[in-house]
């Protein structure tokens, strides 16, 4: 039986929902990014248990369809963002229904329905929150970091930088404060 759970965002979540599943008793098949792979069907009592164990850590099981295929685009979005080595070379409509098989105008209108944003606008924020840890450890010039973040200039980036943070990527780099926040709260 497949679960799908809100909030899984990186390896320390993985770790956290696979102890907190056999501590209950379940051991599960696999544990990815927002999906569990339980090796039988389990009760609605069971659930409830798993839910509630969940929910002590930051994390949601869902239940309907459609909260399940936003929280699939946001964990695909993730994974592209953050995880990916490559630059992001890739039409972002064409990686989500090929990622998820399913067609972009239905996802779109499912994810802004839950989200209450469009899926552009939580991908733009993703690449924000990248460069803004790109930006904190200093490694890589604006420049590289527009291309690994698939900007076509400086520029774009710096605009869109500012208008998320309402700061330039130069000043952010030289603020002495850090305005990172965690994958889920993005």
């Amino acid at each position: 039986m497949k679960l799908h759970i809100k909030n899984m965002v990186c390896n320390r979540c993985k770790m956290v929902v696979k102890a907190e599943l056999e501590k209950l008793g379940f051991n599960p098949l696999s544990v990815e990014l927002g999906e569990i792979l339980l090796p039988k069907a389990i009760s609605q009592d069971e659930k409830t248990k798993i839910a509630e164990r969940l929910n002590f850590f930051g994390f949601e099981l869902l239940e309907s369809r459609k909260t399940q295929i936003a929280e699939q685009i946001k964990t695909s979005i993730i994974n592209l963002v953050h995880y990916n080595k490559d630059p992001l070379k890739i039409n972002l409509s064409a990686y989500l229904s090929d990622e998820l098989h399913l067609e972009y105008p239905q996802m779109s209108a499912v994810f802004s329905e839950i989200e209450n944003q469009t899926i552009e606008k939580y991908f733009i924020a993703q690449k924000i929150e990248k460069a803004k840890e790109m930006l904190t450890y200093g490694e890589l010039t604006l420049s590289e970091i527009a291309f690994q973040l698939n900007y076509s200039s400086v520029a774009h980036l710096s605009a869109q930088f500012k208008k998320v943070t309402g700061t330039t990527p130069s000043a952010y780099k030289t603020a002495t404060s850090d305005k990172r926040k965690t994958l889920d709260e993005i």
